[in-house]
């Protein structure tokens, strides 16, 4: 099967600390062979003519169409076509997912948790994206399991802080926490958007410099640091958490933050990445097939696969598949410690004769985030074997949207289309070139 592969892991292992590994594709390649092209033409051919690109099956992923701004969502780019689909996972349940685990971590260590005896538990929050809706809602999640955060027009201000040091700041309050008959403040001390001097948003490295300043700032006032993913958190960690014995929460369950839980990373939250992966491609598979879209989803397939309720849900009103969270702590971590080994249930493969092989092609917003190189993609190579999905894997730069639309010049050439925006309100950059 032809693969470019959408990054150089070399490259992702400089930009990112925390990667952790990488997969089989063979070397990326920007352009496609005539023989290829041809073929993947053809492949866009039905009984009644070639099919319209603005007509062919497209799956948003990992970044939703909306609003950077108010995260109100993009119908027009989830309706864009009777196969468009959006695959996540559900963001509000994980975040308070997220923030209760922390909650807990503190009430069950109290005893040892306030490093300075002063009797605050002081926290500080590396966010990753502040127009990204993953992002608003883990902050929002930390903020309401802590006592933290701020209603304004009735939701939780999910703002950077900047520094708090007097609990003084008007994004965040004073939280509270009664244990064992005893009250603590909670204080978010400081928080703040990692983004690059490039643009380069939920950057590891940037929160590997940040959590050195605010050391020096508050020393042993930090009792907790918090990340909105596992990138920026194992950045913090090996930096300066670890060292100093400050448990660190993160998001993603990525390989590397997994086995950190035994040196005492806090916790992470796992989004199911083998079943979003699998979603991204299997409603794909279906459209293609011209099924019904649930199949091998809610309803077996002929080869037997099918996810469990308790593992995905799907709104219809925003055309969207969510995969459900798992909390991974030290009670359970060793059940996640191989973050991209494909999903039991919905591993067979597909009959090649009843699924014939097709073209997609798919990018990757940025060829350097953690999460998506070293999980998310490996994963997405092993279930395009098991539906024969012949998957051309772009990688972005994290920046620029035209990084990753430039590459899609011909779309003709390809039966379908996964797409990882670098911002959420850009999807109109890319259905415009379907539209052509």
């Amino acid at each position: 099967m032809r693969k470019a592969l959408a990054l150089s892991m070399a490259a992702a292992m400089a930009l990112s600390l925390a990667a952790c590994g990488g997969s089989g594709s063979s070397t990326t390649t920007e352009s496609t062979s005539t023989g290829s092209t041809s073929e993947a033409a053809e492949s866009s051919t039905t009984e009644g003519g070639t099919v319209a690109n603005k007509d062919k099956p497209l799956v948003w992923f990992n970044r939703q169409p909306s609003n950077s701004s108010t995260g109100e969502l993009d119908m027009t780019a989830l309706n864009f076509n009777e196969n468009t689909y959006y695959v996540g996972f559900d963001a509000n349940q994980g975040a308070e997912l997220q923030g209760q685990m922390v909650k807990e971590y503190i009430e069950k260590n109290i005893d040892t948790i306030d490093r300075n005896g002063d009797g605050i538990i002081g926290y500080v929050l590396a966010i990753g994206d502040i127009g990204h809706n993953d992002s608003i809602a883990r902050t929002r999640g930390v903020r309401a399991a802590l006592g933290t955060g701020v209603e304004v027009d009735g939701v939780i201000n999910s703002e950077q802080v900047g520094t708090n040091t007097e609990g003084k700041s008007s994004v965040v309050q004073d939280g509270s926490i009664e244990v064992n008959g005893k009250t603590y403040t909670i204080r978010e001390l400081a928080s703040q958007e990692m983004k690059n001097s490039a643009g380069a948003t939920w950057d590891a490295a940037t929160a590997g410099n940040a959590i050195g300043t605010w050391s020096e700032i508050f020393g042993d006032s930090i009792d907790v640091v918090v990340s909105n993913n596992d990138g920026m958190g194992m950045s913090m960690f090996n930096a300066w958490s670890k060292a100093n014995a400050v448990p660190t929460f993160g998001y993603d369950a990525n390989a590397d933050a997994v086995a950190a839980i035994a040196e005492g990373y806090g916790g992470t939250i796992s989004q199911h990445a083998d079943v979003q992966a699998y979603l991204t491609l299997r409603v794909i598979r279906n459209a293609l097939d011209g099924v019904d879209i649930d199949t091998g989803i809610g309803t077996p397939d002929d080869a037997g696969n099918v996810l469990s309720d308790d593992v995905y849900v799907y709104n219809a009103d925003e055309r969207s598949y969510y995969a459900l969270n798992v909390a991974v702590t030290a009670e359970n971590y060793q059940d996640f410690t191989d973050s991209t080994k494909v999903y039991e249930p919905v591993s067979n493969q597909l009959d090649a004769t009843a699924h014939p092989t097709k073209s997609v092609w798919l990018d990757i917003y940025n060829a350097a985030d953690n999460f998506l190189s070293a999980t998310y993609q490996p994963l997405l190579e092993k279930y395009d074997d098991l539906l024969n999905l012949d998957v051309e894997y772009i990688g972005g730069d994290g920046q620029t949207e035209a990084n990753i639309t430039n590459r899609l010049s011909n779309p003709s050439q390809y039966d379908a289309f996964a797409i990882n925006m670098v911002k959420t309100d850009n999807a109109a950059s890319y259905t415009a070139l379907l539209n052509q």
